[in-house]
């Protein structure tokens, strides 16, 4: 019994590490919310397949974390709509060491005035794989030991497979005021054109039969400096040239929080979370363009699982968010003597949904 709650425990509190909450920073990452902490009981020879789906409108601007509530009234903020669904498939080694294999595709769409002369709004588009995360989780102690504390460790490589040079029509801003195909913006491009390497890793702490606090945490490092993508911001003012190509930034996220479990196949949680995306790698350049920001979330969750199957669903919602100075920002600052913080869009919550299902390895013994 004490092993079947302590699957349904992490299977619903450390499903979810999910991407920035709605900041237009960066497209949608999916090693940032894959079905990494859901899956990640199993013993040696079991193999689970998972799909998680999440969605956000970012359209709240903020520089630094002042909001600009006049870009709403003005009908001059940029409304981006994001659909990912993360495939993920996940293999457990032994009962301690799991690889797990996560396949994104990403549904965007951007509307916006200052990308289309300004004098009307246009909406871009993009869609695709992402980029795939391949890696591997190791628990310090074996999980089916029933010890009530856990930690449990994890790598993987960040492949470049998405298209981060995804290109529509934008108008007004080509030949004589027409259109012009052109890349899409940072926020919804589907890839990075970065290899990235990610750390990871969760603990847990069983308080009693039915509750339990959790923590987790990633931290995705992107080497590579710029990727050749032209963003054509330095057509909107000369003092932007030091933006005319998009960085590749690296991106965290830590959660923690408490779990309860109300019923034999029902859980609850609560927890807080901080993600986002730095001003500053941690190895190679930060040149480019990007727009680091950071989200304060609190995430309330519910979870179902009978069977093989797994179900999960929360909501964190924005408590706080920020768009810091970046790079280029502080670069136009030193040079032009004004101050220079540029925007970003973010959402009010984020929509996370998760399925799961568990192939048992051969003649295993069930546990009630």
């Amino acid at each position: 019994m004490k092993q079947f709650l302590l699957v349904l425990f992490l299977g619903g509190i450390l499903a979810i590490e999910a991407s920035g909450q709605g900041c237009v920073a960066i497209r949608h990452f999916s090693a940032c919310s894959p079905t990494y902490g859901e899956t990640n009981i199993s013993p040696g020879g079991e193999f689970i397949f998972s799909m998680n789906y999440r969605y956000f409108k970012s359209f709240r601007h903020f520089r630094g974390t002042e909001e600009e509530p006049d870009r709403i009234s003005n009908n001059t903020e940029v409304v981006n709509h994001s659909h990912a669904i993360d495939y993920q498939i996940a293999y457990g080694i032994s009962d301690r060491w799991q690889a797990f294999l996560t396949l994104p595709l990403v549904l965007n769409t951007r509307s916006s005035l200052y990308e289309h002369g300004r004098d009307e709004r246009n909406t871009t588009f993009s869609r695709g794989l992402g980029d795939i995360t391949l890696g591997a989780n190791y628990w310090l102690i074996d999980p089916y030991k029933n010890s009530s504390f856990n930690m449990q460790f994890g790598a993987a490589i960040k492949l470049p497979t998405g298209n981060y040079n995804y290109s529509d029509i934008f108008y007004n801003v080509g030949p004589e005021g027409g259109p012009e195909t052109r890349p899409v913006d940072q926020s919804i491009q589907p890839g990075d054109g970065g290899f990235g390497f990610m750390i990871q890793g969760q603990a847990y702490y069983l308080m009693s039969a039915k509750a339990g606090l959790f923590l987790s945490g990633f931290y995705l490092f992107n080497p590579r400096g710029t990727n050749g993508t032209r963003t054509f911001r330095e057509t909107l003012s000369p003092i932007l040239q030091n933006e005319a190509i998009m960085s590749v930034p690296d991106q965290f996220s830590i959660r923690a929080g408490a779990s309860y479990n109300f019923h034999p196949s029902w859980s609850a949680f609560a927890g807080v979370r901080y993600e986002g995306v730095p001003v500053e790698d941690v190895f190679g350049s930060s040149e480019g363009f990007r727009r680091p920001g950071n989200v304060v979330s609190v995430e309330p969750g519910i979870n179902w699982m009978t069977g093989r199957w797994n179900l999960n669903a929360s909501v964190p919602i924005a408590v706080r968010r920020e768009r810091p100075q970046s790079v280029t920002d502080k670069e136009v600052e030193q040079e032009t003597g004004n101050p220079r913080n540029g925007d970003a869009a973010f959402a009010d919550y984020l929509i996370n949904i998760s399925i799961t299902y568990r192939i048992p390895p051969k003649n295993s013994i069930k546990v009630d």
